[in-house]
């Protein structure tokens, strides 16, 4: 690299329910980065949509406030500029864009595709990857067709439970039993989830639903353990070592053991060799089935009565402070996370590169 920094855009905030823990994981990041081999350029996303640039840092921000660029003027124009064509006044363009966003228009292939229409690098999934992880019915359509195990599950969208509600109630009751999960089908945090135990409440949950997205799904409830395996590459990704999440009504005191509050998460997780290795390999399954590029988390059921490994989901944009499951599970199989962020440029960076290289019809 010499002595030529490699520029990086960070990109927070946004609309979603989760600005405030991406702003707290654009601090961690802009203070993990070696500012000898980068510089950064901080682009803030208000919660009404508004776009900030920040000034080319050369050393990370001491508060979580000044992420949001106070001074800047902000408008979409002016930030979308700065992407495009470099920074006015002549600057060293941006080399690759590092999106720090959850949920809606941040891991759902938004974002992704405006940085495809700039033709400029990004870190993470690509638009197909990130909007299937981002549907939860498309994923495990997807998932089916790799042939990997998960739960049962029935979906449908607000006209057909408009006209048919009583048969598609039969039909979950049938299918699934009770308890189950009704979840909207596109929402990146946990917000519009809900446990049915019965017709009513089934009912109940599949209304609250709706308020947030125009499909719902239906999961059947699983006894089981949750495993999660981090994931990072392209076209050869790796596993990690699987990480268990235990939550706070049961307490196992083994060696690594990071608290939120509601859960524990032990890494490794205690599982045989085999189970992990099934784990491993059925993560790298499930990042293959959504087209995955750069990271992604798996996330599983290991079922209590057979020990079936069943997949649950993958999030292709995990969280990722230096506390968070995603980074300790690179941390446990020996990546720091300096080091991680160095690769996961190096993956934009290589899967630009591919792409270009590719043939399209502007010859």
């Amino acid at each position: 690299m010499g002595n030529t920094k490699l520029t990086v855009g960070l990109v927070y905030g946004g609309k979603s329910g989760e600005h405030e823990v991406s702003l707290q994981t654009a601090f961690a990041v802009m203070n993990a980065f070696d500012y000898d081999k980068y510089e950064i350029i901080p682009f803030y996303i208000s919660k009404q949509g508004l776009w900030k640039v920040g000034e080319t840092l050369t050393a990370a921000y001491s508060g979580i406030e000044q992420l949001k660029l106070a001074g800047a003027a902000g408008d979409m124009g002016t930030a979308l500029n700065a992407v495009f064509s470099g920074l006015a006044g002549g600057e060293k363009s941006i080399d690759v864009m590092f999106p720090l966003l959850h949920g809606t228009n941040g891991e759902d292939g938004t974002i992704q595709g405006l940085f495809e229409m700039a033709n400029i690098p990004y870190i993470g999934a690509g638009v197909l990857a990130s909007s299937a992880g981002m549907d939860k019915v498309v994923m495990k359509k997807l998932f089916g067709e790799a042939g990997l195990a998960q739960c049962e599950y029935c979906y449908f969208n607000a006209a057909v439970w408009k006209h048919k509600s009583h048969e598609l109630i039969m039909g979950v009751e049938d299918k699934l039993g009770y308890p189950v999960f009704v979840k909207p089908a596109n929402l990146g945090s946990s917000v519009g989830i809900s446990k049915a135990v019965d017709k009513e409440s089934l009912i109940k949950a599949v209304d609250f639903a709706f308020r947030y997205d125009t499909k719902v799904i239906i999961e059947e409830f699983v006894d089981a353990r949750e495993v999660e395996v981090a994931v990072l590459g392209n076209e050869e990704p790796e596993a990690s070592v699987p990480g268990e999440i235990v939550s706070s009504g049961e307490y196992y005191d083994y060696a690594a053991k990071y608290i939120d509050g509601k859960s524990q998460m032990l890494i490794p997780a205690p599982v045989d060799p085999e189970v992990a290795d099934r784990l491993r390999e059925s993560a790298i399954a499930a990042f293959r089935a959504i087209e995955g590029s750069g990271i992604t988390r798996a996330d599983f059921f290991v079922r209590k009565s057979d020990g079936q490994i069943l997949i649950n989901e993958v999030n292709t944009m995990p969280g990722f402070t230096p506390f968070s499951m995603y980074p300790l599970l690179w941390r446990e199989t020996g990546v720091s996370y300096p080091a991680l962020l160095d690769r996961m440029i190096e993956l934009a960076l290589e899967r630009y590169n591919y792409k270009q290289g590719l043939k399209y019809d502007n010859e």
